[in-house]
């Protein structure tokens, strides 16, 4: 039996390919395996970024694998408990403090959204993308944080466009919504991703992650909570060693070579 997805390390980058083409389901094994990997990749110095994709060039995924919600359940529990679960996985990849790409293509449905839209990067592909939260053609809603990230993503007006009436879009259309940041043709898509999850985890480490802080659910916080939390950002970061690394090679008119620690 093959793994629900692959894995591989290039330099500070770890990606992780959904491995069940063509639609790249999300089964109940990809779940508990992703609540793993993401401990491991928290835990690791060495990874300064995530890159998630899919095998294939068919689809990103068309969510998750319902013929197997009974025997989930029953095995979890409850209903509550198999979505309690991807409600933690996806908010841990939110809130880890490490920076996140995801590649979208093909269809990206129900699950195969609402997880990209945990990460913090998000490319779409030019030609054949069908984004979107159809759970109401099943007489459902989305149930792993859709509803509220997309809403908080492109405002209430789009979200219940494109949940209401079960709309999936293109990628194009993704990017004037401001769903994802770029687009680009397949071919080149997850090249693209892989390039920009580098040039992330090239950046200082530290001031990545507080970053993050500071932004990533910053639409719940007052003006003056983040004047607050970028304050304490920057005391923590201006004589780190980055910073230090940073000022001498502004001085000698060099590139910075930070995470050097």
């Amino acid at each position: 039996m093959s793994r629900p997805f692959l894995v591989s390390t290039d330099g500070a980058v770890r990606t992780i390919s959904i491995n069940s083409p063509p639609w790249n389901l999300m089964s109940m094994e990809f779940i508990d395996e992703l609540e793993n990997e993401i401990e491991v990749i928290a835990r690791d110095r060495n990874i300064r970024a995530v890159l998630l994709t899919a095998e294939g060039d068919d689809n990103f995924s068309a969510g998750m694998d319902l013929k197997q919600l009974p025997n989930g359940i029953k095995n979890k529990g409850s209903a509550r408990a198999v979505f309690d679960q991807r409600l933690k996985v996806i908010k841990s990849i939110e809130t880890m403090g490490k920076p996140w790409v995801v590649t979208l293509f093909g269809y990206c449905l129900g699950g195969g959204l609402e997880l990209p839209l945990g990460c913090h990067f998000r490319l779409g592909a030019t030609e054949g993308a069908k984004i979107g939260l159809p759970e109401m053609d099943l007489g459902v809603v989305p149930a792993w944080g859709g509803s509220a990230r997309l809403t908080k993503l492109i405002g209430e007006q789009h979200a219940l466009d494109m949940i209401l009436r079960s709309k999936k879009i293109s990628g194009p259309e993704a990017y004037r919504l401001g769903l994802v940041h770029e687009v680009w043709p397949i071919s080149s898509l997850k090249t693209e991703g892989m390039k920009i999850a580098q040039k992330l985890a090239s950046q200082p480490a530290m001031a990545v992650q507080s970053m993050l802080d500071v932004i990533v659910g910053g639409q719940n916080k007052t003006l003056d909570e983040l004047l607050e939390n970028e304050k304490n950002a920057v005391q923590k970061n201006r004589e780190s060693a980055d910073a230090k690394e940073g000022r001498r090679a502004f001085l000698e008119k060099r590139r910075p070579i930070f995470n050097q620690d």
